[in-house]
């Protein structure tokens, strides 16, 4: 995700980070170096070296920092990171399961009525285009027992 615009609102302690889809806040306490009221950020830009995925600032010391993009949307609890973070290790998981499996693959791909190339598209982890109901179908294929759990976080 590019970040479209980078500002430092030193009275409410937060950058704000602007992308496509919409505008996030990142607190000054989680910058590395923190920025203090004797340190200010000078300058702040998005940062082309980072494919503008991330932003660096300078402090008045002449200390600086890099965020990625991939912090803030953390920071965030974006839906659509946390959605991504979910498909990742669903994928791992299946793919561990699929080298284990006695079944092969062919009968994997019978019992989940699909072609092999969206079978495929299943195991790969870099693609996020597919959801999380086939991925659980690809589990229960495998005759895995997939159960989610959902509770408070910590303090």
């Amino acid at each position: 995700m590019k970040i479209r615009k980078v500002v430092a609102k030193t009275r409410r302690k937060v950058v704000e980070v602007s992308t496509a889809r919409r505008t996030f806040v990142y607190p000054f306490s989680r910058l590395t170096p923190r920025p203090t009221s004797d340190n200010p950020i000078r300058t702040i830009h998005v940062d082309r070296e980072l494919a503008s995925e991330g932003f660096t600032y300078t402090l008045a010391s002449g200390r600086e920092g890099s965020v990625h993009v991939e912090q803030v949307l953390d920071y965030n609890k974006d839906p659509d990171h946390v959605r991504d973070g979910l498909l990742y290790a669903l994928t791992l998981e299946a793919q561990k399961r699929v080298e284990s499996s006695p079944l092969s693959r062919r009968e994997i791909i019978r019992r989940l009525g699909t072609s092999p190339a969206q079978f495929y598209r299943l195991l790969d982890q870099t693609n996020y285009s597919k959801s999380v109901d086939r991925l659980v179908a690809l589990l229960q294929a495998l005759d895995c027992d997939v159960r989610l759990t959902v509770r408070a976080r910590p303090a």
